[in-house]
C-alpha cells in the first residue's frame, strides 16, 4: 500500500513537471513569435482621433493573468503601428509598471465604452513607484511606442473601437 502511494505521488509529480515544462516552452515560443510581430491573438483597435483621423493599431490581446503579467517585457522592438491591448473583466483603477520592459511606451486607458480616459508616457525599465495609474476607472489599456498617440493626434476623450 505504501509503495502504491509513493508511486502514485511520483507519477503525479512527474506529470505535473512535464506539463509545466511544456507550458513554459510554448509560452517562450509564443513570446518569440510575437516579438517578430505575429500572434494568434492579434486584432485591430481603431481610434477616432479628435482631429477626425482614424488611427489603427495592430494589437496583441492580453486577457489572462499570465499574458498580462508578461506584457511587453523583454521585447527589444515594437512595430510602429503595433501594440498590446490589456482587457480586464470590469472597470477599475489600473496600474502598470515597466519592469524588464526595454521599450519606452505610451499607454491609453479606456473605459468599458472605449473612451480614452487617460494617456501616459512610460520610461523603459522603470519599476520604481509610483507606477503608471489610470486617472479614472478603466477596463482596457493600450500600450504602444512612446509618442504614438501624440504624433497621431489621439487625446483623452477620443473613442476607440475595440476587438470582439
Amino acid at each position: 500500500m505504501k509503495r502504491t502511494i509513493v508511486l502514485l505521488v511520483m507519477a503525479l509529480l512527474i506529470s505535473g513537471c512535464a506539463g509545466a515544462e511544456s507550458e513554459r516552452s510554448s509560452g517562450g515560443e509564443e513570446a518569440a513569435s510575437t516579438s517578430q510581430g505575429a500572434s494568434s491573438t492579434s486584432s485591430t483597435v481603431r481610434i477616432a482621433a479628435s482631429d477626425g483621423e482614424s488611427v489603427e493599431v495592430a494589437v496583441e490581446v492580453a486577457n489572462d493573468t499570465q499574458e498580462m503579467a508578461q506584457g511587453l517585457m523583454g521585447r527589444t522592438a515594437l512595430a510602429g503601428d503595433a501594440g498590446m491591448l490589456f482587457v480586464y473583466p470590469d472597470e477599475r483603477e489600473l496600474s502598470f509598471w515597466m519592469k524588464d520592459t526595454l521599450i519606452p511606451l505610451s499607454i491609453a486607458f479606456m473605459d468599458a465604452e472605449g473612451r480614452i480616459v487617460d494617456i501616459r508616457d512610460m520610461k523603459a525599465m522603470d519599476d520604481e513607484p509610483p507606477h503608471y495609474t489610470s486617472a479614472e476607472p478603466a477596463r482596457y489599456a493600450l500600450e504602444v511606442n512612446k509618442g504614438f498617440f501624440a504624433e497621431r493626434g489621439v487625446e483623452v476623450g477620443d473613442m476607440a473601437r475595440l476587438p470582439g
